[in-house]
């Protein structure tokens, strides 16, 4: 049953979460309207960035839908969102170059993407498991199937939590990157920053709203 309590503790988190969602689409939406001087498209400063940090195994690509990119380490692919990808605005380059982090991350071996890499097939089993075995615990009364589907739920906000700091980093080494190679002009780089920031956001609601199911779970397990 949905109580006060549980209003109470989700609300703060649902709130951020909502808020985080707006603040990226209304910044990326901004910032696109913004062309950066150099003239350069994301995927031009993607398959620069990578040939700048010795990375020539990487493939860049263009993927359907609007903030859709991403890195994949397993087929060494940067996919980048059709806005993005084609597109010479700051917030392109801005996203293009905070893909191009994870690729240098995953070139670099960076502890922090290891991790994530290794926690997630126990996250994936988690998000798909842990609610259903905790409400079939608590249904019939098995506490060691509550506390599997706990223990599961756990894996999945390690998760969330690893990947605040592997967010973190990849958009420092993309500003680092496009100030240093001189891609954005002194008066462009807020603006780019600005996109990275909203994004980062993303990722703290969801490790917020993570922690939280996890407290209320564990609270309804204790009180049964």
């Amino acid at each position: 049953m949905f109580t006060m309590n549980d209003m109470i503790l989700l609300l703060p988190a649902l709130i951020l979460s909502v808020y985080a969602q707006w603040k990226v689409s209304s910044t990326f939406k901004k910032m696109s309207e913004r062309r950066a001087a150099s003239g350069l498209t994301g995927a031009q400063v993607a398959r620069m960035l990578l040939q700048r940090n010795g990375i020539d195994d990487v493939k860049v690509e263009t993927v359907p839908g609007s903030l859709s990119d991403h890195y994949d380490p397993t087929q060494k692919v940067l996919r980048l969102s059709e806005p993005v990808y084609d597109s010479n605005s700051l917030a392109a380059l801005g996203v293009a170059a905070h893909e191009t982090g994870h690729a240098i991350q995953h070139h670099t071996a960076y502890s922090a993407l290891s991790l994530r890499s290794a926690i997630l097939p126990m996250a994936n089993i988690g998000s798909k498991l842990a609610i259903p075995l905790f409400l079939g615990g608590m249904l019939m009364r098995m506490d060691f199937l509550i506390t599997i589907g706990i223990v599961l739920f756990i894996g999945a906000v390690a998760f969330t939590l690893v990947t605040l700091p592997v967010e973190f980093n990849a958009s420092r080494r993309a500003m680092a990157q496009l100030t240093s190679g001189g891609f954005l002009r002194n008066d462009e780089i807020q603006g780019a920053k600005s996109v990275l920031d909203a994004a980062a956001l993303t990722y703290v609601a969801a490790a917020a709203m993570a922690v939280v199911q996890l407290i209320r779970l564990i609270m309804i397990r204790n009180h049964e």
